[in-house]
């Protein structure tokens, strides 16, 4: 792996004894402050369930046109279920994909009093041709829940706080399982999968096709790709956490390169979030951590908030301007 532009990093020292796992946090430590991205393996997600969700996805996205628009997104307040090809923008532009959104299963909220934030609570959108699909996508997010929080456990010492510093302000984590299929692009120069952005929220696990490339980070100015490793996931910080470290550890601008025809692509990010009512305090870094943090990196057109809903309401509305037309006009109106 001396050739990989990313470092590699194994979840599994952590339970190696005390030497292993503080080299475990002094490596994770190390890699989102110089880069935002790693390679992460030693997870324990087996074989099997790599290979259900693998099935699953493919046939998803071999479901007849009238069975995915059945669940189409355009139907749900809540930004969940289908989305057909380039039904998503990244600053603006159009990403060349389809896919399907999976959220916490909650009853929507109907107090007119409740925060903006809020309608984004809901239930998902489940296809009726397809009914193991949830079966495969709930048993790989109860997975990765556990390793998130074992990771941000991790990152919580390693930044000279408790062990449960992230769980005492994360409530109740609002995750997003996105279910991704990239076509092939018959354009000679590299088209836009995914546009260059940064993750709004805390931290992505992404589970890439074996053996398709496009995924590519910002290192020193230059993209440089990140092609998948078996058994590994590519995993990246988002700006909350980058905002809770003021600026310690580095949310990375990523992208994502369509694939040429007649090939595509599947890949499965996982966003795992505080609570939409939790806001992240800033960690209080011991001196020499402190002296390295670079600050938040501000784009004043698109603000980091502190609170995690207020970040998660307006990626949605920006990334899906025809969900956001019909349901929350209102809301809009309000950001002109």
């Amino acid at each position: 792996m001396s050739d990989l532009t990313l470092p590699v990093l194994d979840l599994s020292l952590l339970d190696a004894g005390p030497a292993a796992a503080a080299r475990f946090r002094e490596e994770l430590r190390a890699a989102t402050h110089d880069v935002g991205f790693f390679y992460l393996t030693g997870t324990g997600v087996s074989p099997q369930l790599e290979a259900r969700l693998h099935r699953a996805a493919r046939d998803f996205f071999a479901l007849p046109d009238a069975d995915k628009l059945a669940i189409e997104n355009v139907t749900s307040p809540h930004f969940r279920g289908y989305t057909r090809v380039g039904g998503e923008r990244t600053q603006g532009k159009v990403d060349w994909r389809e896919q399907i959104d999976i959220g916490p299963e909650r009853e929507a909220v109907v107090d007119p009093e409740a925060p903006d934030f809020a309608r984004l609570i809901g239930p998902n959108l489940w296809p009726t041709a397809q009914p193991e699909l949830r079966e495969v996508a709930t048993a790989w997010q109860e997975h990765l829940t556990g390793v998130a929080r074992k990771l941000l456990r991790a990152w919580a010492v390693a930044l000279g706080a408790s062990e449960t510093y992230f769980d005492e302000h994360f409530g109740e984590p609002s995750t997003l399982l996105k279910i991704v299929r990239y076509p092939g692009s018959p354009s000679p120069e590299p088209a836009q999968g995914v546009g260059a952005h940064k993750d709004s929220g805390v931290l992505t696990l992404l589970w890439v096709e074996p053996g398709k490339g496009g995924l590519q980070v910002e290192r020193d100015g230059a993209w440089v790709d990140a092609p998948p490793v078996p058994g590994a996931f590519v995993v990246n910080i988002g700006e909350m956490l980058e905002y809770a470290t003021g600026g310690y550890l580095i949310a990375t601008n990523h992208r994502v390169v369509s694939p040429r025809q007649p090939d595509d692509r599947i890949s499965v990010p996982f966003f795992f979030n505080p609570a939409l009512d939790a806001r992240l305090p800033l960690i209080d870094l011991p001196a020499e951590l402190a002296a390295e943090a670079r600050g938040v990196t501000q784009d004043p057109s698109n603000p980091i908030h502190g609170l995690y809903g207020e970040n998660a309401l307006k990626s949605r509305l920006r990334a899906h301007p025809d969900v956001a037309e019909r349901w929350h006009a209102d809301l809009l109106a309000a950001r002109a």
